[in-house]
């Protein structure tokens, strides 16, 4: 039985390679964590933006909240503090709907064919 390698995944991302995840730029993200006191990514000794998981996934929920949802700074700052739990559970629901529907139609294009 070959050696199979293990499976690195990555934890830790810059903020370029968050902005390029959700295409915004990075001063945007800079801003949004200057709005939201519940982006707070970890600095390393340099002062660099280190991005875990959650952090992550709260940038993807402002950018639904803003970008997706129109809301304005105030008004996601307000959904967050307000209803964070329910306005997260929405964002996890509309993600797994819009990847249903991708599959959906990934399975009509490969009917068509």
């Amino acid at each position: 039985m070959p050696y199979k390698k293990p499976k690195i995944e990555k934890v830790i991302f810059t903020i370029g390679e968050v902005a390029d995840m959700i295409g915004e730029s990075t001063p945007t993200i800079r801003y949004w964590e200057n709005q939201f006191d519940a982006l707070k990514p970890q600095k390393n000794k340099k002062g660099n933006r280190l991005f875990a998981k959650d952090d992550i996934e709260m940038v993807k929920l402002i950018h639904h909240l803003l970008k997706e949802r129109g809301m304005t700074i105030n008004g996601a700052r307000q959904k967050l503090k307000e209803n964070r739990e329910e306005t997260i559970n929405n964002f996890e629901i509309v993600k797994r709907l819009q990847e249903v529907k991708q599959q959906l139609i990934e399975i009509r294009d490969g009917l068509q064919e």
